[in-house]
């Protein structure tokens, strides 16, 4: 049988100049492109830490799906389809929606200090009568999404990466009358003033959060 819950996380191959571009300064091409690797890791073992989930990576491009299986044996490789963000988070929830699981969670891959609380607390809202979870970031977007039915509205009709996604999607969940639940406030490592913030919030945290990050940005200093 299925998984009841599907967790999913969004990831491209990260490469010099096409990863993490507004890290890049401070950082040079190549440690941008090194950090969102160890991002990457260290999101995949906070992912492995969610009970009762089958873990997923929806990655891109298409022909980097050994990288995918090389880096996470024990998840299931979904590869991103659509012309937009917003369609391939839609085709990748509702995959996974159509394959029998009951409730589908994506979250960004970039927010390794991210509380495991906000993971297992999306599913039990889900669980627990919620037609939609979001996860706000800082930045007026969202960290993660979850759903217990597809709902392309929210995703297809949004224009992502803007300072409004998360009211749009609020505002397209209202008309569709579904009930939204939200999750604690966190942020994305994508800028210097965040990788700043990121920097700061490993300094006080337990020194096995985010190894491979803090390994990396060890080396920088």
């Amino acid at each position: 049988m299925p998984p009841l819950n599907a967790l999913l996380t969004v990831a491209k191959r990260p490469a010099p100049g096409r990863t993490k571009t507004r890290l890049a300064p401070p950082l040079t091409p190549e440690q941008a492109s090194a950090l969102y690797e160890c991002l990457l890791r260290d999101t995949l073992d906070l992912m492995r830490r969610v009970p009762d989930v089958q873990p997923a990576i929806a990655f891109l491009p298409a022909e980097e799906r050994a990288y995918f299986a090389a880096l996470a044996p024990d998840f299931a490789l979904v590869l991103q389809e659509g012309d937009d963000l917003g369609a391939r988070l839609d085709n990748a929830l509702t995959r996974a929606l159509a394959g029998g699981c009951q409730r589908a969670v994506i979250m960004n891959s970039d927010g390794p200090t991210l509380p495991l609380d906000c993971l297992t607390g999306a599913f039990d809202k889900l669980a627990n009568g919620a037609d939609v979870v979001l996860g706000p970031a800082d930045d007026g977007g969202y960290y993660l999404i979850g759903l217990r039915r597809p709902a392309p509205r929210l995703l297809r009709e949004v224009r992502m990466s803007t300072p409004h996604v998360l009211a749009d999607t609020l505002a397209i969940a209202a008309q569709e009358r579904l009930h939204v639940e939200m999750l604690p406030l966190w942020y994305d490592v994508d800028d210097a003033a965040s990788l700043a913030r990121l920097q700061a919030d490993l300094a006080s945290a337990p020194s096995a959060a985010a190894p491979y990050t803090r390994a990396f940005l060890a080396t920088l200093s």
